[in-house]
Protein backbone atom coordinates (compact mmCIF):
# COMPACT_ATOMS: atom_id res chain seq x y z
CA UNK A 1 0.00 0.00 0.00
CA UNK A 2 1.42 3.37 -0.95
CA UNK A 3 1.45 5.83 2.46
CA UNK A 4 1.91 9.73 2.44
CA UNK A 5 3.28 11.19 5.47
CA UNK A 6 2.51 14.87 6.15
CA UNK A 7 4.66 16.50 7.83
CA UNK A 8 2.32 19.45 9.97
CA UNK A 9 5.38 20.90 12.11
CA UNK A 10 6.09 24.00 10.91
CA UNK A 11 2.57 24.25 11.28
CA UNK A 12 0.42 22.71 14.34
CA UNK A 13 3.62 21.99 15.87
CA UNK A 14 4.87 25.54 15.97
CA UNK A 15 1.52 27.19 16.64
CA UNK A 16 1.53 25.67 20.05
CA UNK A 17 5.29 26.23 20.79
CA UNK A 18 5.86 29.29 23.15
CA UNK A 19 8.58 30.17 21.62
CA UNK A 20 7.98 32.18 18.11
CA UNK A 21 10.27 31.19 15.46
CA UNK A 22 11.94 33.89 12.97
CA UNK A 23 10.33 33.24 9.71
CA UNK A 24 14.05 32.60 8.68
CA UNK A 25 13.95 29.86 10.96
CA UNK A 26 10.29 28.55 9.98
CA UNK A 27 11.63 28.18 6.13
CA UNK A 28 15.34 26.76 7.55
CA UNK A 29 12.86 24.22 9.19
CA UNK A 30 11.08 23.41 6.05
CA UNK A 31 14.09 23.49 3.90
CA UNK A 32 15.44 20.60 6.14
CA UNK A 33 12.73 18.82 6.41
CA UNK A 34 12.50 18.55 2.55
CA UNK A 35 16.22 17.80 2.40
CA UNK A 36 15.13 14.84 4.68
CA UNK A 37 12.78 13.71 2.07
CA UNK A 38 9.54 14.92 3.32
CA UNK A 39 7.25 15.69 -0.10
CA UNK A 40 4.11 16.94 1.55
CA UNK A 41 4.65 19.82 4.21
CA UNK A 42 1.75 21.95 6.08
CA UNK A 43 3.72 25.22 5.54
CA UNK A 44 1.66 27.20 7.88
CA UNK A 45 -1.98 28.47 8.55
CA UNK A 46 -3.74 31.30 7.58
CA UNK A 47 -5.56 32.53 10.78
CA UNK A 48 -5.90 35.75 12.90
CA UNK A 49 -2.35 37.24 14.07
CA UNK A 50 -4.16 38.12 17.23
CA UNK A 51 -4.96 34.94 17.96
CA UNK A 52 -2.38 32.53 17.03
CA UNK A 53 0.92 34.78 16.61
CA UNK A 54 2.99 32.41 15.65
CA UNK A 55 1.46 31.87 12.18
CA UNK A 56 1.21 35.76 12.31
CA UNK A 57 3.83 35.32 9.00
CA UNK A 58 2.48 33.08 6.87
CA UNK A 59 2.37 34.81 3.85
CA UNK A 60 5.87 36.08 4.40
CA UNK A 61 6.79 31.91 5.22
CA UNK A 62 4.69 31.19 1.72
CA UNK A 63 6.99 33.93 -0.33
CA UNK A 64 10.18 32.69 0.71
CA UNK A 65 9.82 28.61 0.00
CA UNK A 66 11.86 27.15 -2.38
CA UNK A 67 9.44 26.01 -4.45
CA UNK A 68 10.14 22.02 -6.15
CA UNK A 69 9.08 19.90 -8.44
CA UNK A 70 7.07 17.01 -6.48
CA UNK A 71 7.21 18.98 -3.10
CA UNK A 72 3.45 20.32 -1.89
CA UNK A 73 3.38 23.01 0.68
CA UNK A 74 -0.05 23.25 2.31
CA UNK A 75 -1.73 25.97 4.18
CA UNK A 76 -4.21 25.27 6.45
CA UNK A 77 -7.54 27.70 6.74
CA UNK A 78 -10.31 27.94 9.45
CA UNK A 79 -13.22 29.88 7.13
CA UNK A 80 -13.43 31.77 3.79
CA UNK A 81 -10.73 34.68 4.83
CA UNK A 82 -8.66 32.07 5.51
CA UNK A 83 -9.30 30.31 1.86
CA UNK A 84 -8.58 33.66 0.60
CA UNK A 85 -5.52 34.73 2.05
CA UNK A 86 -4.40 30.63 1.09
CA UNK A 87 -5.00 31.20 -2.47
CA UNK A 88 -3.31 34.56 -2.71
CA UNK A 89 -0.33 33.07 -1.00
CA UNK A 90 -0.18 30.43 -3.76
CA UNK A 91 -0.40 27.27 -1.66
CA UNK A 92 0.08 23.95 -3.66
CA UNK A 93 -2.83 22.66 -1.39
CA UNK A 94 -5.62 24.40 0.83
CA UNK A 95 -6.27 22.02 4.20
CA UNK A 96 -9.45 23.00 5.60
CA UNK A 97 -10.65 22.26 9.31
CA UNK A 98 -14.06 21.45 10.73
CA UNK A 99 -14.59 20.61 14.48
CA UNK A 100 -17.54 17.44 14.49
CA UNK A 101 -18.80 18.44 17.70
CA UNK A 102 -21.13 22.25 18.40
CA UNK A 103 -19.22 22.71 21.65
CA UNK A 104 -15.51 22.66 19.94
CA UNK A 105 -16.09 24.05 16.74
CA UNK A 106 -18.01 27.19 18.98
CA UNK A 107 -15.09 27.74 20.50
CA UNK A 108 -12.10 27.28 17.60
CA UNK A 109 -13.72 28.90 15.13
CA UNK A 110 -16.44 30.82 16.49
CA UNK A 111 -19.30 29.34 14.17
CA UNK A 112 -21.13 25.63 13.95
CA UNK A 113 -20.06 22.82 12.67
CA UNK A 114 -22.94 23.19 9.60
CA UNK A 115 -22.55 26.34 9.01
CA UNK A 116 -18.73 26.38 8.78
CA UNK A 117 -19.60 23.22 6.51
CA UNK A 118 -21.70 25.57 4.37
CA UNK A 119 -18.67 28.12 4.19
CA UNK A 120 -16.44 25.72 3.09
CA UNK A 121 -18.57 24.14 0.38
CA UNK A 122 -18.90 27.86 -0.71
CA UNK A 123 -15.06 27.96 -1.08
CA UNK A 124 -14.40 25.06 -2.65
CA UNK A 125 -16.54 25.79 -5.37
CA UNK A 126 -14.43 28.80 -5.40
CA UNK A 127 -11.45 27.01 -5.64
CA UNK A 128 -12.97 24.73 -8.25
CA UNK A 129 -13.64 27.95 -10.10
CA UNK A 130 -10.35 29.37 -10.54
CA UNK A 131 -8.59 28.72 -13.84
CA UNK A 132 -4.53 29.22 -13.03
CA UNK A 133 -4.10 25.78 -11.94
CA UNK A 134 -6.00 23.13 -9.64
CA UNK A 135 -4.98 22.60 -6.08
CA UNK A 136 -6.28 19.43 -4.27
CA UNK A 137 -8.57 20.37 -1.28
CA UNK A 138 -8.54 18.35 2.09
CA UNK A 139 -11.09 18.25 4.76
CA UNK A 140 -10.10 17.95 8.81
CA UNK A 141 -12.40 16.40 11.15
CA UNK A 142 -10.93 17.57 14.14
CA UNK A 143 -12.34 15.77 17.66
CA UNK A 144 -13.48 13.08 15.50
CA UNK A 145 -12.29 10.48 18.47
CA UNK A 146 -13.37 12.47 21.75
CA UNK A 147 -14.02 16.00 22.85
CA UNK A 148 -12.63 18.00 25.43
CA UNK A 149 -16.26 19.71 25.85
CA UNK A 150 -18.78 16.86 24.67
CA UNK A 151 -16.79 13.71 26.18
CA UNK A 152 -16.91 10.78 23.51
CA UNK A 153 -18.17 11.33 20.49
CA UNK A 154 -20.85 9.47 18.51
CA UNK A 155 -19.46 7.39 15.34
CA UNK A 156 -22.01 7.64 13.47
CA UNK A 157 -22.13 11.48 13.52
CA UNK A 158 -18.60 11.62 12.29
CA UNK A 159 -19.29 9.29 9.51
CA UNK A 160 -22.16 11.28 8.32
CA UNK A 161 -19.65 14.48 8.09
CA UNK A 162 -17.21 12.18 5.49
CA UNK A 163 -20.08 10.81 3.83
CA UNK A 164 -20.83 14.30 3.21
CA UNK A 165 -17.48 15.32 2.23
CA UNK A 166 -16.69 12.97 -0.15
CA UNK A 167 -20.03 13.95 -2.20
CA UNK A 168 -19.19 17.20 -1.88
CA UNK A 169 -15.90 16.45 -3.63
CA UNK A 170 -13.23 17.10 -1.15
CA UNK A 171 -9.82 15.31 -2.58
CA UNK A 172 -8.80 13.92 0.52
CA UNK A 173 -10.52 13.58 4.44
CA UNK A 174 -8.47 13.14 7.41
CA UNK A 175 -9.98 12.17 11.12
CA UNK A 176 -8.34 13.91 13.90
CA UNK A 177 -7.74 13.03 17.58
CA UNK A 178 -7.12 16.44 18.26
CA UNK A 179 -6.68 16.29 22.32
CA UNK A 180 -4.74 12.45 22.36
CA UNK A 181 -7.80 10.11 23.06
CA UNK A 182 -7.98 7.88 20.71
CA UNK A 183 -7.39 3.45 21.13
CA UNK A 184 -6.21 1.60 18.56
CA UNK A 185 -9.61 -0.12 18.38
CA UNK A 186 -11.83 2.79 17.75
CA UNK A 187 -9.37 4.17 15.33
CA UNK A 188 -9.33 1.00 12.98
CA UNK A 189 -12.99 1.33 13.47
CA UNK A 190 -13.67 4.61 12.18
CA UNK A 191 -11.35 4.46 9.57
CA UNK A 192 -12.90 1.53 8.08
CA UNK A 193 -16.36 3.12 8.48
CA UNK A 194 -15.10 6.04 6.70
CA UNK A 195 -14.01 4.15 3.83
CA UNK A 196 -17.02 2.43 3.65
CA UNK A 197 -18.99 5.57 3.49
CA UNK A 198 -16.95 7.06 0.74
CA UNK A 199 -16.97 3.58 -1.27
CA UNK A 200 -13.23 4.03 -1.35
CA UNK A 201 -13.42 7.14 -3.65
CA UNK A 202 -11.80 9.47 -1.05
CA UNK A 203 -8.53 8.74 0.79
CA UNK A 204 -8.97 8.61 4.52
CA UNK A 205 -6.00 9.53 6.98
CA UNK A 206 -5.25 10.33 10.32
CA UNK A 207 -3.96 13.35 12.46
CA UNK A 208 -2.76 11.58 15.77
CA UNK A 209 -2.19 13.17 18.48
CA UNK A 210 0.60 11.22 21.68
CA UNK A 211 -1.32 13.07 24.30
CA UNK A 212 -1.65 9.19 26.00
CA UNK A 213 0.99 7.59 24.35
CA UNK A 214 -1.34 5.66 21.99
CA UNK A 215 -0.39 7.70 18.93
CA UNK A 216 1.92 4.83 16.98
CA UNK A 217 -0.52 2.13 18.04
CA UNK A 218 -3.53 4.31 16.71
CA UNK A 219 -1.07 4.88 13.57
CA UNK A 220 -0.78 1.35 13.18
CA UNK A 221 -4.58 0.79 13.44
CA UNK A 222 -5.17 2.89 11.21
CA UNK A 223 -2.94 1.52 8.09
CA UNK A 224 -4.10 -1.87 9.01
CA UNK A 225 -7.66 -0.45 8.24
CA UNK A 226 -6.83 1.28 4.82
CA UNK A 227 -5.75 5.09 6.07
CA UNK A 228 -3.20 6.33 3.70
CA UNK A 229 -2.41 9.57 5.02
CA UNK A 230 -0.66 10.17 8.21
CA UNK A 231 -0.01 13.72 9.28
CA UNK A 232 2.98 13.64 11.88
CA UNK A 233 5.33 16.59 13.69
CA UNK A 234 9.09 16.83 13.30
CA UNK A 235 10.33 15.84 16.56
CA UNK A 236 6.78 15.67 18.46
CA UNK A 237 6.73 19.51 17.82
CA UNK A 238 3.17 21.14 19.69
CA UNK A 239 0.52 20.30 21.34
CA UNK A 240 -3.40 20.67 22.02
CA UNK A 241 -4.61 24.73 23.77
CA UNK A 242 -7.55 22.41 24.76
CA UNK A 243 -5.66 19.72 26.64
CA UNK A 244 -3.64 20.60 29.61
CA UNK A 245 0.00 18.95 29.31
CA UNK A 246 -0.64 17.78 25.69
CA UNK A 247 2.29 16.41 23.94
CA UNK A 248 1.81 16.88 19.64
CA UNK A 249 1.55 15.18 17.22
CA UNK A 250 2.99 11.60 17.13
CA UNK A 251 6.96 12.05 16.24
CA UNK A 252 7.59 11.98 12.17
CA UNK A 253 11.26 10.37 12.94
CA UNK A 254 9.15 7.45 15.27
CA UNK A 255 6.66 6.94 12.38
CA UNK A 256 9.16 6.73 9.55
CA UNK A 257 11.03 4.02 11.71
CA UNK A 258 7.76 1.50 12.65
CA UNK A 259 6.77 2.28 8.79
CA UNK A 260 10.05 0.80 7.34
CA UNK A 261 11.07 -1.90 9.66
CA UNK A 262 7.41 -2.98 8.55
CA UNK A 263 8.38 -2.89 5.51
CA UNK A 264 5.89 -0.14 4.37
CA UNK A 265 8.24 2.21 2.30
CA UNK A 266 8.01 5.93 3.14
CA UNK A 267 10.78 8.20 1.31
CA UNK A 268 12.16 9.61 3.90
CA UNK A 269 15.65 9.44 5.28
CA UNK A 270 15.41 8.61 8.76
CA UNK A 271 19.05 9.74 9.86
CA UNK A 272 18.45 13.07 8.30
CA UNK A 273 15.25 13.11 10.08
CA UNK A 274 16.64 12.66 13.31
CA UNK A 275 19.46 15.56 12.31
CA UNK A 276 16.20 18.07 11.73
CA UNK A 277 14.52 16.67 15.11
CA UNK A 278 17.16 17.52 17.28
CA UNK A 279 18.06 20.99 15.40
CA UNK A 280 14.55 21.90 15.88
CA UNK A 281 14.99 21.10 19.73
CA UNK A 282 17.81 23.15 19.80
CA UNK A 283 15.47 25.92 18.34
CA UNK A 284 12.24 25.43 20.31
CA UNK A 285 14.56 25.94 23.54
CA UNK A 286 13.22 22.51 25.16
CA UNK A 287 13.37 18.53 24.88
CA UNK A 288 11.05 17.44 22.48
CA UNK A 289 8.65 13.83 23.16
CA UNK A 290 10.08 12.02 20.07
CA UNK A 291 12.06 8.47 21.01
CA UNK A 292 13.84 7.91 17.90
CA UNK A 293 15.33 11.10 17.69
CA UNK A 294 16.82 9.88 21.40
CA UNK A 295 17.71 6.58 20.73
CA UNK A 296 19.00 7.04 16.48
CA UNK A 297 17.82 4.63 14.28
CA UNK A 298 18.41 0.49 15.00
CA UNK A 299 21.48 -0.64 13.72
CA UNK A 300 24.30 -3.21 15.02
CA UNK A 301 27.33 -1.52 17.28
CA UNK A 302 29.66 -2.41 14.25
CA UNK A 303 27.91 -0.62 12.03
CA UNK A 304 27.19 3.06 14.03
CA UNK A 305 26.96 6.18 11.43
CA UNK A 306 30.04 7.91 12.05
Amino acid sequence: MAIKIQEVGPRDGLQNERTLLSTEQKLELIHRLVEAGLRFIEAASFVRPEAVPQMADADAVFRGLHRRDGIVYAGLALNRRGVERALQADVDEIHLSLGVTESFNRTNQGTSPEDNFQAFLAALADIRGRGDRRRPVTITFSVAFGCPFEGAVDEGRVVEWVRRAAEAGFDEIILADTIGVADPRQVGRLVRRSREATEGRVPIGVHLHNTRNTGLANAYAALENGATTFDASVGGLGGCPFAPNATGNIATEDLVYMFERMGVATGVDLDALIDVARWAEKIVGHPLEGMVMKAGPFRPLGARRT
